[in-house]
């Protein structure tokens, strides 16, 4: 009697536990024939106990699983017992759901198999958990940014790619070590409040701090806390995102040096979009053009070009577009006064981070002071009577003034870029000199003879110099031509006018003389050596030079 009770006992414990059990628990004769149908049964496939029982077991079975239930039962018949066999089951409603399978063999008195009992658990959420987990452990591994776990006691528990790479340290070396090593004394303090509000629950974001390398050195980190939950929600640890912000801050350097260039530039400096619209204003392009930044920026660029110019705009637009660099292009633009001002623009696509092109930045130099400088240089050259011209150092005329022209009876357009030797009757001798300005720095009084279109010779006496740019480099040679008989003439009036000087000097010299030692005024000193000199038929400077060289008395 007590076994038999003893054996109700435990089929009334069975029955509760199948009951009341999470899992679908089901009961089969060998020929599929469902016998036991629990709760659980009927909430996974929708079929209550009086549909489903007395039907075969093939109607949980998706087609393109029959071999594999077949393969199932035949381990049964064999009295194998098949445990956790993840596959797939069809509910009522034709909706397949993943299911985990232990199914074991029902034995009758006598230890025969008559039949199965399977425990099918529905993992539709495991599953899910495990993609997710699978996803985050992708991202994880695949990330660029170092992703950290640790305990609230600071142990390390996890380590990506990443984090070998930003610190130097192997998984199997860091992990089960302190934290700590990887933060400098200096940063401890900041490390234990940032615990403090994990152990909290609170989520700590981008801290811009250091941290430290295997081989010692420290880097600039951006790191990102957050706590780590158990399944009953108690914080455990924290995972930390560490980002290497050194390029970060580089840039961060660059742009403001470049911020510092673009403030401080004496060039107007403006960005646009590729539909024209501004979007930076440096101060010079206040001064410049007299619009603040909050009267330019958003409006179109359109404003400072005057009419008759409005197809640059286009055209500089559609190179920016394909990608083309506008180098120094001369024009004019308009000020909110209405003036014009003359300018070169020197225009550079913008890209963003994709390198696709999404406007241009320009800067406009002011030419006001240039055109005026070279204006006045030009007046000045123009001015010279004698004939001016520079020379490449590959002996090509690079400029000339009217006076060059009109010795040579050649117009400007065809002097410019043709050989300078050319025009001398001994072509070799030019290049000779032009060779010693080069060499020397400069050139004196070099004699050449240049020949006119109409054949007329001039004999002219060279002079040059060679001219340089800010940094000492010889651009060319600057030569001035002078007449040679005009010097000749020159020279002439020049002895004459010595000599009619020193005439007066003397005479000056000998009417003091002679007013002094006759005790008259200089008038009538003046006379006595007029008269003295007609008397002789001498010249005044000759009695003159007597009275102050041997005394003659008049």
């Amino acid at each position: 009697m007590a076994k038999q009770k003893r054996a109700v006992e435990d089929a009334q414990l069975i029955a509760a536990i199948v009951e009341y059990s999470d899992d679908a628990i089901i009961g089969s004769t060998l020929d599929f024939i469902i016998t036991s149908w629990n709760p659980a049964a009927e909430r996974m496939y929708g079929y209550s106990g009086k549909e489903i029982i007395g039907k075969s077991s093939s109607l949980l079975v998706p087609e393109d699983r029959a071999e594999e239930f077949l393969a199932t039962v035949a381990m049964l018949k064999e009295g194998k017992v098949v445990k956790r066999f993840e596959t797939m089951r069809v509910r009522k409603d034709g909706s397949v759901v993943p299911v985990s399978l232990t199914v074991a063999p029902i034995y009758d008195e006598d230890g025969a198999i008559v039949g199965a009992s399977a425990v099918h658990r529905d993992v539709t959420e495991h599953r899910q958990a495990f993609e997710v987990a699978q996803r985050m452990k992708a991202i994880v591994e695949s990330s660029g940014d170092a992703i950290i776990g640790r305990t609230l006691e600071g142990v390390i528990t996890t380590w990506n790619p990443a984090a070998e790479r930003m610190y130097g340290y192997s998984s199997k070396e860091i992990i089960g070590t302190s934290i700590n090593r990887l933060i400098p004394e200096a940063q401890m303090a900041e490390m234990a409040a940032c615990v403090a509000k994990v152990r909290a629950g609170q989520h700590v974001g981008r801290i811009e701090t250091v941290r430290v390398r295997k081989d010692g050195t420290v880097f600039p980190v951006s790191i990102t806390n957050s706590p780590i939950r158990d399944e009953d929600g108690a914080i455990v640890g924290a995972s930390a995102v560490h980002r290497d912000v050194t390029e970060q801050r580089r840039a961060f350097e660059v742009a403001q040096r470049m911020k510092a260039i673009v403030e401080s530039s004496d060039d107007a400096i403006i960005s646009v979009t590729l539909e024209a619209i501004v979007t930076s204003w440096n101060p010079a392009a206040e001064r410049m053009y007299g619009y603040s930044s909050e009267e330019i920026v958003g409006k179109s660029i359109a404003h400072l070009i005057p009419e008759g110019h409005m197809a640059e705009m286009g055209a500089i637009l559609a190179n920016v577009r394909a990608g083309k660099r506008v180098q120094r292009f001369e024009t004019v633009r308009v000020r909110k006064d209405g003036s014009v001002v003359p300018v070169a623009l020197t225009i550079s696509p913008l890209r963003d981070e994709d390198g696709a092109i999404v406007g241009s930045s320009a800067v406009h130099r002011n030419l006001t002071e240039i055109q005026h400088a070279a204006r006045y240089a030009r007046s000045l050259i123009e001015a010279a009577l004698d004939p001016l011209a520079t020379i490449s150092p590959t002996g090509k005329i690079t400029d000339v003034n009217e006076a060059s022209v009109k010795v040579t009876g050649v117009p400007r357009e065809a002097l410019i870029g043709s050989d300078f030797s050319q025009y001398f009757t001994d072509p070799d001798k030019a290049r000779e000199g032009y060779a010693r300005a080069f060499a020397r720095g400069s050139l004196i009084d070099y004699p050449l003879t240049l020949v006119h279109q109409d054949g007329t010779l001039v004999d002219v006496l060279c002079n040059a110099s060679v001219y340089r740019d800010v940094n000492e480099n010889v651009l060319g040679v600057l030569a001035v031509a002078r007449d040679a008989s005009k010097l000749r003439e020159q020279q002439q009036l020049s002895e004459q006018l010595q000599e009619a000087l020193e005439s007066r000097i003397v005479i000056e010299q000998a009417k003091g003389i002679t007013a002094q030692r006759h005790g008259v005024t200089i008038d009538q000193a003046y006379q006595r050596i007029r008269m003295h000199a007609r008397s002789h038929h001498a010249s005044l400077r000759t009695v003159a030079q007597a009275i102050v060289e041997v005394g003659l008395p008049v």
